[in-house]
């Protein structure tokens, strides 16, 4: 009897003693440097969400924003963000990747010019500079809003302004820029001393798509840790809706450095635009933006939504 007890207490202290079990790790490669866009990922890690999940998520912001899903298809790193109309493109191509979740889900891509200045409509654009800071998907949304006004891209003259969108702006260079964020920009030109006025895709001919996505390789679907970090993921956007306000607060402590009132306004200007189901799938969505891809020339075909983006529900 003795020795049963000197056993149990044997096996209860080698219990207490011994280590906790590492969590999963798992590789996040961002889009771009951290900012308010990227908030549920950043609330999730502060508020032990990842860990409560069992797992231990590096985020890794990247060296270069084209990337992230070549490495992900490459079996370099687990998960990246990236944008659903450059999913399409890298599906074309032959990547083996798979949309998994969604951040941001709704466009934030803009067509903007100064409020004060002579463009009221986008008809107004007729013989005028257009900037932009990278082609292929811009020009098609260009394109797609300018036939709206009855214009072509021939009616415009397009100009290369690199990432200086606000300033080539505001300098006179171009008297519109495609591609500004509505999230940023706008907020960017009135600190600025300007007002911008916006034109939204959706809403001139567009079909509307998921800004920001996350992707993973189409071998690793069935990897738990993906399914566990959605879950954590959407926990943190909801939680973000609740509380905004401390939110900002867990965002500016991990990354002091983006305490402005550019990054301020932003996260408030993105909260209401992060999915709240971000596991969650609009199958008919993806399809009719692959359909316009498809028109616009930017795809020769489309396959089946099954085939790059699923629901880990």
């Amino acid at each position: 009897m003795l020795r049963t007890v000197l056993s149990l207490v044997l096996g209860v202290m080698l219990l207490g003693t011994a280590p906790a079990q590492a969590n999963d790790r798992l590789t996040l490669l961002l889009d771009w440097f951290v900012n308010p866009d990227h908030g549920p990922i950043i609330v999730a890690q502060q508020k032990g969400y990842f860990a409560d999940a069992g797992l231990d998520v590096e985020i890794v912001p990247p060296a270069d924003p084209s990337a992230p899903p070549r490495l992900v298809a490459a079996g370099q790193a687990d998960i990246a963000i990236s944008y659903q109309p450059n999913l399409h493109l890298q599906v074309a191509e032959g990547l083996p990747l798979v949309r998994i979740g969604t951040l941001v889900e709704t466009p934030l891509n803009t067509l903007v010019v100064l409020a004060e200045g002579p463009v009221a409509e986008i008809g107004d654009l007729k013989g005028r500079k257009i900037g932009f800071s990278v082609g292929g998907f811009e020009d098609a949304l260009l394109k797609e809003m300018l036939a709206g006004a009855g214009l072509s891209l021939d009616d415009v003259s397009l100009v290369n302004v690199n990432f200086a969108l606000s300033p080539a702006l505001i300098a006179g260079q171009v008297d519109a820029v495609i591609g500004a964020f509505r999230n940023f920009e706008l907020t960017q030109l009135r600190l600025e001393g300007h007002e911008g006025r916006a034109f939204y895709p959706e809403e001139h001919g567009v079909p509307v798509y998921d800004e920001l996505i996350f992707l993973a390789h189409r071998d690793r679907v069935g990897d738990d840790r993906l399914k566990r970090f959605m879950q954590a993921i959407e926990r943190a956007a909801i939680w973000m809706t609740n509380h905004p306000e401390e939110g900002w607060e867990l965002f500016k402590a991990a990354h002091p450095d983006l305490d402005n009132e550019l990054n301020r306004t932003a996260w408030t200007d993105t909260m209401r635009r992060f999915a709240k189901r971000p596991a969650a799938l609009d199958a008919p969505r993806y399809a009719r933006f692959a359909e316009f891809m498809k028109a616009q020339g930017l795809i020769e075909g489309t396959v089946p939504v099954g085939n790059y983006a699923v629901a880990l529900e």
